[in-house]
């Protein structure tokens, strides 16, 4: 069946159109992947439709959500695969577009926890339904309802990343070789966002319960996965997969810590969130324990009464910056950045990488990690 109820704009529609020189332009894989996003959702959508028209509208949350995806983590599988040697294939790209839908379920359900009011420029999903709720003058609580109707779109995306993945028509060989890594990552994610949550609730406190957070819940499925998945479908040797995980865990670190440090000083025009919501949210970030265990009492003090506080405004984020930054914490996050992307480099050079692969792979990892797309 397919919906005749009108549709969001395709994600197409909204793909940035200044950034040519980005390593994830490369043989147009941005917008083959939004393509093959839309395509898929497409059929969602009429799947949805013979259910009733109103759940529509999940579909539209999910579709506008990813519009503002960067596609990061497809570029990782993708350009994985093609290291392998293998050659350039819509088949592929299909596969590796399934990641945008994985990142998608995680995002959402990160903003859930975190109450927070915007990801990419927009309302977070949750905020989306209760502001819907709003408007239609809906009974029972409209905040409620948003929380409920966001956690079903993750869900949702989490389900159709499977289907996606696996229904991308590359030879069931290669599905089923990639099968135990795609399984892995989910379980991987989930206890890594427990993880997380136990880190707040505890106070957090130590640079390696965090570090091991950001690997968790981020770092192994924005990169080591992604890769991982490219050479399990490619069949590649055990050189290149060693290579590889190298690769992949350190820079899959140094990006996150880039994303902390961002989630705290970036400029919200970039960043799609208000300056400083990270500290709003009281993130237990590596930055955040490095600043507590280097700082003066006075200074923990300082971190103790505002971070986690959901009022805060611009002059108690500009006091918890400069504490960040006259601890030496900020410092030390960006020498771990550096040696991190350092190490993910030198990974590649024990191994040869089938060209153009190798010099985009290089690319991806300078752009992860100054986080210039």
């Amino acid at each position: 069946m397919t919906s005749t109820r009108p549709r969001s704009e395709p994600i197409v529609g909204r793909a940035p159109v200044d950034l040519e020189d980005s390593p994830l332009e490369r043989e147009n894989l941005r917008r083959r992947v939004s393509e093959a996003l839309d395509r898929f959702l497409y059929r969602q959508d009429g799947r949805l439709a013979s259910v009733a028209p109103e759940v529509g509208v999940l579909v539209g949350a999910l579709r506008d959500l990813l519009c503002g995806g960067k596609r990061l983590r497809p570029a990782f599988g993708y350009w994985a695969w093609r290291g392998a040697g293998m050659p350039d294939d819509d088949r592929m790209v299909t596969a590796a577009a399934a990641l945008e839908l994985f990142q998608a379920s995680a995002i959402i359900h990160d903003d859930v926890m975190d109450r927070s009011d915007t990801r990419r420029g927009l309302p977070a999903v949750h905020r989306r339904f209760g502001e819907l709720h709003r408007a239609a003058g809906w009974r029972s609580d409209g905040e409620a309802f948003g929380t409920g109707a966001a956690i079903l779109v993750g869900d949702l995306c989490l389900g159709w990343s499977d289907e996606m993945f696996f229904g991308s028509g590359l030879a069931a060989d290669r599905l089923a070789r990639a099968r135990t890594v795609f399984d892995q990552m989910r379980t991987e994610l989930m206890g890594g966002q427990y993880l997380d949550l136990l880190e707040q609730a505890l106070g957090g406190g130590s640079v390696a319960r965090s570090r091991r957070v950001i690997q968790y819940k981020s770092a192994r499925y924005s990169v080591l996965r992604p890769l991982q998945l490219g050479v399990a479908l490619a069949g590649a040797g055990r050189r290149l997969r060693e290579a590889y995980d190298a690769y992949g865990l350190a820079l899959g670190e140094a990006f996150q810590l880039r994303d902390d440090v961002l989630g705290v000083f970036g400029d919200p025009a970039e960043t799609g969130k208000p300056a400083g919501d990270d500290l709003r949210e009281g993130k237990r970030t590596v930055l955040v324990a490095l600043a507590t265990q280097r700082g003066t009492p006075v200074q923990a003090g300082v971190v103790d009464r505002l971070l986690g506080d959901p009022a805060l405004d611009l002059a108690g984020v500009e006091l918890l910056r400069e504490v960040l930054v006259d601890t030496g914490a900020l410092a030390e996050v960006e020498r771990m950045i550096a040696a991190g992307t350092e190490q993910a480099l030198a990974a590649l050079d024990t191994v040869e990488v089938a060209a153009p692969a190798g010099g985009v792979l290089r690319e991806l990892a300078a752009a992860a990690t100054a986080r210039r797309f």
